[in-house]
């Protein structure tokens, strides 16, 4: 009878605990690291076997970068991981996400497009679908907080005005920003993205909120509206 393979039974020099341990997690490789995670295997196949396959197992990416694109029901239906590891793995690539960022936040000036969008840039590349943020700033345009408005279609993303300036004003927000993606990697902005930013400028000039920028994140490029001249 064939028996679940673990790191446990794998040959020390091999297992990532004890390289880790011995050489630290730098010397492991990405399945390794995931394997640590994962913890055991199926029948006939070990955690680094597994976790090879997901590392593979997403159209959008491949290696680590592809576990910013698998859901929880994609990740069960991976042989070998259940509901609990499916979660522990989503956790860690958010983990990943917000580490990046809290080693920047306190350095990032957003008064700066390009410094704002290198800032979320890895929270919005890997993302299929577009999702509206709203950054909320002070009156020395320092972050105040954030956050996720909307989440639409591949080719839209909707949210009214009205939500957008209660939380600015529950914030006590001076100033905001518009961040958003576009799944298809190209930042140009849209003439529906166009005319939302003008309708939220007009909003905000009633109540002396004032929009600093839309910024438009593609693949590892973005667009600011400031820039181009339509802010």
């Amino acid at each position: 009878m064939q028996e679940y393979t673990s790191l446990k039974n794998r040959k020390t020099d091999n297992r990532p605990y004890e390289r880790c341990e011995k050489y630290g997690p730098a010397s492991l490789t990405d399945a390794e690291l995931l394997a640590v995670i994962i913890r055991t295997g199926t029948i006939g196949e070990s955690s680094i076997d597994i976790a090879e396959r997901i590392l593979c197992s997403s159209p959008a990416d491949s290696g680590l970068a592809s576990l910013y694109h698998l859901s929880l029901n994609e990740l069960t239906n991976i042989n070998g991981i259940g509901k609990v590891k499916a979660i522990q793995i989503l956790c860690v690539a958010e983990l990943s996400k917000r580490l990046a960022r809290s080693r920047i936040s306190d350095a990032v000036r957003f008064d700066n497009p390009q410094a704002v969008s290198e800032y979320y840039m890895e929270e919005f590349r890997h993302k299929e679908h577009e999702v509206l943020k709203i950054i909320y700033l002070d009156t020395k345009n320092r972050l105040l907080c954030d956050m996720n408005l909307s989440e639409g279609t591949v080719n839209s993303s909707l949210a009214s005005p009205r939500e957008i300036f209660i939380e600015a004003l529950r914030h006590r927000a001076v100033y905001i920003m518009l961040l958003h993606n576009h799944p298809s990697g190209d930042p140009s902005p849209s003439n529906e993205d166009i005319l939302f930013t003008q309708k939220i400028i007009k909003s905000g000039e009633m109540i002396d909120i004032h929009l600093l920028d839309h910024i438009i994140i593609g693949d590892n490029c973005y667009c600011s509206l400031k820039e181009r001249g339509l802010i």
